[in-house]
């Protein structure tokens, strides 16, 4: 899907009109394998290993699996006021497999 680089929107901050630079916004990072809380660093101190209850790292009651997946992201557009320079996100997302700014 092509999209304008700039584009005339509302502005909650100017409170009018104005032209705005369109953005696509990546995704954050992932957290890592070892950080406070996981089930790799609790298993690197040997919790929920050998006999016994194992409590929280025990067995879990299975879930139903999910069928069919998405074929693509929901888009994350950000808007900057060019008059002011503040920024803002897209109210609603909508799903392209592909965005290209033009």
């Amino acid at each position: 899907m092509k999209l304008a680089k700039s584009k005339n929107r509302y502005c909650p901050y100017c409170r009018k009109h104005t032209p705005h630079k369109v953005s696509i916004v990546k995704s954050g990072h992932k957290r890592g394998s070892l950080k406070r809380g996981s089930i790799a660093r609790a298993r690197l101190r040997n919790q929920g290993r050998g006999f016994g209850n194992k409590g929280r790292w025990g067995s879990k009651p299975s879930k139903p699996k999910m069928t069919g997946v998405k074929a693509s992201k929901k888009t994350n557009l950000m808007y900057t006021c060019e008059v002011c320079k503040k920024s803002h996100l897209q109210n609603q997302g909508f799903r392209a497999k592909k965005i290209e700014l033009i």
